[in-house]
């Protein structure tokens, strides 16, 4: 197995794999994603930006990593990321809904806010835990909560792999 260096992060072919596959479904169902994205960093985009014909389907994506960037750029109201914190179900789901409004040409969404490590975690929320979101127009979002193993490099190609999943789910 080898790995392909995206942006200074090496993304195992599995990832870039799942990848294209979620590329072909989308453009079989005439369909455009886009990413909103926090603690991946552009990842995501990154993996399905890798793969030749990707306009096809990628509308783009925003990397909001600070609070102030996802409320400017996606909307995600500051009392929410107040009670809740950044990292949380209402937040991954704003910014899903978020991305979607931003995004005309875009059908499916897909958010990631999570703690990659090493540092940043706490009891209630430790390194690991990864909140995403997926929607897509004209149905209702859903998030899920995961609980990812490893180092930075190993929590954030986790948690690539498994938005895909989500967006492929939508497919």
């Amino acid at each position: 197995m080898t790995d392909t260096d995206c942006g200074g992060m090496v993304l195992p072919d599995v990832v870039l794999s799942a990848a294209s596959d979620v590329l072909v479904a989308l453009e079989a169902a005439r369909l455009r994603v886009v990413t909103a994205e926090s603690c991946t960093g552009g990842l995501v985009a990154g993996a399905l930006t890798h793969q030749a014909g990707s306009s096809a389907a990628v509308s783009g994506g925003f990397v909001t990593y600070s609070n102030a960037m996802k409320q400017t750029c996606l909307g995600v109201p500051e009392a929410m990321l107040v009670q809740w914190g950044a990292v949380s179900e209402a937040v991954a789901l704003a910014m899903a809904f978020g991305a979607l409004q931003a995004a005309d040409d875009a059908d499916v969404s897909v958010a990631i806010t999570g703690i990659a490590g090493p540092d940043g975690g706490s009891a209630e929320k430790p390194v690991g835990l990864v909140w995403f979101a997926v929607m897509r127009r004209g149905r209702e979002a859903r998030a899920e909560r995961r609980m990812f193993a490893g180092g930075r490099i190993a929590v954030r190609a986790q948690a690539v792999g498994h938005a895909l999943g989500m967006v492929l789910g939508e497919v």
